[in-house]
């Protein structure tokens, strides 16, 4: 069978590779539409997701949030390229490495600045005459095409204008069409301006380096692409983690009260005492001598989960205590305390009355510790316990830009790249967040 499958992926030319973050998401993304179909079968959840839709500003925040995920779906496609010389495979590549080819294969030999067509330090150089002076370097492909360098700003107009006309052209048939099909406006203009952004990236990136490059000379632009995926995955994933548990020790604790009751308290308390970064930095010791050596990125895969597990363990309180102090109000309302008279079972309550009456404080504290959630990877990163070094992640190229800060002259564009795309996440996901909290929470909805 294994011969088989061999011969179908010499054939293909590429064998799948399934991470277990990939798995993860996988299921995440089944389990995520699967409960929206569920849910969207709820009148009220359907009156809350009309008023959501409503909301212009949710809805272009919802898209913002889209294109992030589908640069980070493509990133969770994974294979490796196989051939008749290795059968085995090469190194693991997703799509967006297939896609992003061109900045990957254009690796300078260290920093460059934003369009800059020579390197960012002096080097001794010899001219033609056989002289030694201290000079800067031309970049090997940034500004290549280019004979006089000074014609650099002229070149990046052209680019412009060229990347204007052709999102101009496929961004207005789209908005054309949008309008055409009794569309909303304002996602026509959504898809005008991404397309614009994608045009003009595409343009600009095919010769020069639009964030510069890092100390290994690798495209900042496609690092901080690459780094959506972890981002993403440190916000969903540890969000899956807590969301049961929570839910669950909340409504213990809410509802059966006791001893149960005392011994959630005890324990959330406890770790509420502790300082996160310390609790998240022995896990992540332990966890790492169990490590065995394998691939780099099997091992950061590895490495990621675990620091999702462990964020997860020491988050889940305080959505715990939200919740219990919700199920403490609403036991004593009277359809739970009729059900309790009729004797339907305290599990039977509990699934049907309770968990459905708190959903609305889970789904808004979800989305609004997401964003949390990917600002502090960036600090786990900063004091060395985030992701692997060998992973791309925001956290990491903070970490990397401040090391750099202190250069002279300062290399500034790292910092620069991860505070774009950051912001470009967060700022969508809270405004998306607050529109949710409108729709679901009762004291806030309009009417």
């Amino acid at each position: 069978m294994s011969s088989l499958f061999q011969n179908v992926w010499l054939t293909l030319g590429f064998q799948p590779v399934i991470l277990w973050s990939d798995l993860l998401i996988y299921s995440l993304l089944g389990c995520g539409g699967a409960w929206l179909v569920l849910a969207l079968r709820r009148e009220d959840w359907q009156v809350a997701l009309r008023q959501v839709v409503a909301n212009r500003v949710a809805m272009m925040s919802f898209c913002i949030l889209g294109c992030y995920a589908t640069i980070g779906f493509l990133d969770t496609l994974h294979f490796r390229v196989v051939s008749a010389e290795t059968p085995n495979g090469e190194g693991i590549q997703s799509v967006l490495d297939l896609l992003s080819a061109p900045l990957v294969e254009r690796t300078e030999k260290t920093y460059s600045a934003p369009f800059a067509t020579h390197l960012f330090s002096k080097e001794t150089m010899q001219t033609p005459d056989g002289r030694q002076i201290r000079d800067f370097p031309r970049l090997q492909y940034a500004g290549s095409h280019l004979p006089n360098p000074d014609d650099k700003w002229s070149d990046i107009g052209k680019r412009v204008l060229i990347g204007l006309g052709w999102g101009l052209g496929i961004g207005g048939g789209l908005l054309l069409i949008t309008v055409w099909l009794g569309g909303r406006l304002w996602f026509g203009v959504f898809l005008l301006v991404a397309t614009l952004v994608v045009t003009e990236t595409v343009a600009l990136s095919q010769g020069y380096h639009i964030f510069g490059t890092d100390k290994t000379g690798q495209d900042v632009l496609y690092l901080a692409l690459k780094s959506v995926r972890t981002g993403l995955i440190i916000g969903t994933l540890t969000t899956l983690i807590v969301t049961p548990f929570a839910i669950l020790c909340g409504i213990l604790a809410g509802y059966i009260g006791g001893w149960i009751d005392d011994l959630i308290q005890y324990v959330y308390s406890t770790l509420d005492s502790i300082p996160e970064i310390l609790l998240i930095a022995a896990a992540m010791l332990i966890f790492q001598v169990g490590l065995r050596e394998e691939e780099t990125v099997i091992s950061a895969d590895k490495r990621l989960i675990y620091l999702c597990v462990i964020m997860g363990i020491t988050s889940w309180t305080g959505l715990c205590r939200l919740i219990r102090a919700e199920v403490l109000k609403l036991r004593e309302i009277e359809y739970v305390q009729a059900a309790d008279a009729f004797g339907v079972s305290r599990a039977r309550i509990m699934l049907q009355h309770l968990v459905p009456n708190v959903m609305h404080i889970v789904l808004i504290s979800t989305v609004l510790r997401f964003s949390g959630l990917v600002l502090a990877e960036a600090v786990l990163a900063y004091v060395g316990i985030g992701v692997d070094p060998s992973m791309q992640s925001w956290g990491n190229m903070i970490n990397q830009a401040r090391l750099e800060l202190a250069r002279d002259p300062v290399v500034w564009w790292n910092l620069l790249a991860a505070f774009v795309f950051m912001l470009g996440l967060v700022l969508p996901a809270n405004l998306f967040g607050d529109a949710v909290r409108d729709a679901l929470d009762p004291r806030l909805r309009t009417r």
